[in-house]
């Protein structure tokens, strides 16, 4: 029984977890990144089609749907998801009064 391994129910958010600074940031950028790839999938594009799409090297599409996101920031993300025709909508609205702090998060239709 000594051996057992502990487990502790996460968040909901990995980056949170793991204490990296601005998690619910990067769990944005992470899940932009999702829809980017996915959309790159759906339109059936090779990264080299999609590189040529974005305006950035092939390299850089490859650690995109790797999900290696140090170098982009979101708003370059939004960019790339109207590149490949989806739109962004941004909604900001008052936090509910039973949440400690505000956030940000990703929806998709």
């Amino acid at each position: 029984m000594k051996n057992e391994p502990r487990i502790t129910e996460g968040s909901g958010n990995v980056y949170a977890d793991l204490g990296l600074p601005d998690p619910e940031v990067a769990l944005a950028k992470a899940e932009l990144a999702l829809r980017i790839k996915a959309s790159i999938k759906q339109l059936r594009l090779t990264q080299v089609e999609a590189a040529k799409l974005l305006g950035v090297y092939q390299a850089k599409v490859s650690a995109l749907v790797r999900g290696r996101l140090s170098g982009f920031s979101t708003d370059r993300l939004f960019r790339f998801l109207n590149a490949l025709g989806r739109d962004v909508e941004i909604v900001i609205r008052p936090k509910p009064k039973s949440r400690k702090q505000a956030r940000v998060s990703v929806a998709a239709f």
